[in-house]
């Protein structure tokens, strides 16, 4: 059903293209306004920073993307993207040791980020009725009557006007459009914001042409150590080998409130201090290809168009523009896909895009960001750093602190010999569950305490807490493969 003659989104990444996917079927024509000049391939551009470090697509995100354009993924993979199962590919360092390899319910997709937008440009292309109107800044918006009726715009030709029945803001955690509204006449909305003071920074290379032996492993992960005593700045470090398409990794530590390399020669030196020599081991092996890529724009906010009063008709929010997160925990894309489905979704359903239509989807979509923000949440106020308004009390804040750190142990741990823990762990992990959903789960619960109490009694199913400074073991501990 059409529902008006011109939808204009803000913004042509990838909250925008897969906006624009969402309101094809329901209008005539789609333009999609973009700042920069797009890349044909899958290159760097200005108006994404982020694309210089690694992006998770989870398994939410790749479902939401395929459902607007169907064949996503195959053409994502065809492209070099890499379909592979974190358990048994990735060597993971958690907080006791390497992990032990096992089959489990949870597989992703890696490439970079600029080849998912690549993709995605590609397929927004082969839609009829939508155009991408690239060197086109938005400045401003026109309102009548309680409705956003379109958007100015300067283009290299000079300034003009588009008008439009609905527009969707896609421009990202610096989006201008809540300042436009307060000068039309709405109130600012509240914004609930947590910075955990996170820095990540990240170096590109290329892989060798035959990889060791010993790399059965294609993704390196190494988490921040639990140790409360006297350690090296470098163990509380977040790291990540990230496989990418073109046999190419990326290099990536992060942090929470601490400082970050800044040269090739800082990142290097501070790669030989993390928790296991494996990570500039593997480094030294690579051809390095870039410079490196430094970003501090990673706190949480969350702009709460849904309650306003009277929101504005013939608007909607994707992305970053409404809610960004702390970019550790992957979950912007797959948030940004999960409310363009949402938007398709009410469209489909929608007679009128009236004060109705608005308020309803302002209410569905809380509900579905309220996912991934609560994750963020559990794990962002435990930090002494962090500022915001969702800062919690030191009392809560020294709780979360304590408990965090071996309550995600006590997860995981359980996952490994659980099917049924790791089944609803990789739903939560992939945004298909809420922790709060999981942690209610009579089966889930059950499957908790057993791992506990085997644990006391040392009757591990799957061995764990190998030693860090060794190479990861290579052997398959799946349980058939074990029988």
């Amino acid at each position: 059903m059409r529902l008006g003659t011109t939808a204009v989104v803000l913004g042509g990444s990838a909250a925008g293209l897969c906006a624009a996917g969402a309101l094809a079927p329901h209008f005539d024509r789609v333009l999609v306004l973009e700042r920069d000049v797009l890349p044909a391939g899958a290159e760097h551009r200005r108006g994404v920073p982020q694309s210089k470090h690694p992006h998770f697509l989870l398994n939410s995100g790749r479902r939401a993307i395929g459902e607007l354009f169907p064949a996503f993924e195959d053409d994502l993979v065809a492209a070099g993207g890499l379909h592979l199962m974190p358990s048994m590919d990735a060597a993971y360092l958690g907080g006791e040791g390497w992990s032990a390899r096992k089959r489990s319910a949870m597989t992703m997709v890696y490439s970079s980020r600029i080849l998912i937008e690549r993709v995605l440009r590609d397929k927004v292309r082969e839609l009829a009725n939508v155009e991408i109107r690239e060197s086109t800044a938005v400045t401003g918006l026109s309102t009548r009557d309680g409705r956003v009726t379109g958007a100015g715009i300067r283009t290299p030709a000079g300034e003009e006007h588009v008008d439009a029945d609905f527009v969707v803001d896609a421009m990202g955690r610096g989006s201008a459009v809540s300042g436009w509204l307060v000068a039309a006449g709405w109130p600012e909305p509240e914004v609930r914001t947590l910075d955990a003071k996170v820095t990540y920074t990240s170096r590109w290379y290329d892989l060798p042409a035959r990889r060791p032996d010993s790399w059965w492993w294609r993704h390196l992960v190494i988490m921040p150590t639990p140790d409360k005593g006297e350690h090296p700045a470098e163990h509380e470090y977040l790291v990540n080998f990230f496989p990418i398409e073109g046999n190419r990794v990326i290099a990536c530590m992060g942090s929470w409130g601490l400082d970050m390399p800044r040269t090739t020669d800082a990142f290097v030196g501070t790669a030989r201090r993390v928790r296991t020599p494996l990570f500039a081991a593997a480094m030294d092996r690579c051809e390095p290809t870039s410079e490196v890529h430094l970003t501090r724009s990673t706190g949480n906010k969350w702009r709460r168009y849904d309650r306003l009063r009277t929101p504005p008709e013939g608007l909607a929010f994707v992305g970053d523009s409404i809610c960004a997160f702390n970019p550790f925990y992957a979950q912007g894309i797959s948030s940004a896909a999960g409310s363009a489905l949402l938007l398709r979704e009410h469209l489909a359903r929608a007679g009128r895009l009236d004060a109705k239509f608005t308020a309803r989807f302002l209410v569905a979509q809380r509900k579905l960001l309220g996912v991934p923000w609560s994750l963020a949440m559990a794990r962002d106020q435990g930090y002494a750093c962090a500022v915001g308004t969702e800062k919690a009390p030191e009392w809560r804040r020294r709780l979360l602190a304590a408990a965090s750190a071996p309550a995600f142990g006590l997860i995981v741990g359980a996952a490994r010999e659980d099917d049924v823990v790791d089944e609803h762990f990789a739903k939560v992990f992939n945004l298909d569950e809420s922790l709060g959903e999981m942690l209610r789960n009579p089966r889930v619960l059950a499957g908790l305490v057993r791992y506990r109490v085997r644990a006391a009694l040392g009757r591990h199913r799957v061995p764990s807490g190998f030693d860090a400074q060794a190479e990861p073991p290579a052997t398959d501990y799946s349980p058939a493969v074990a029988r």
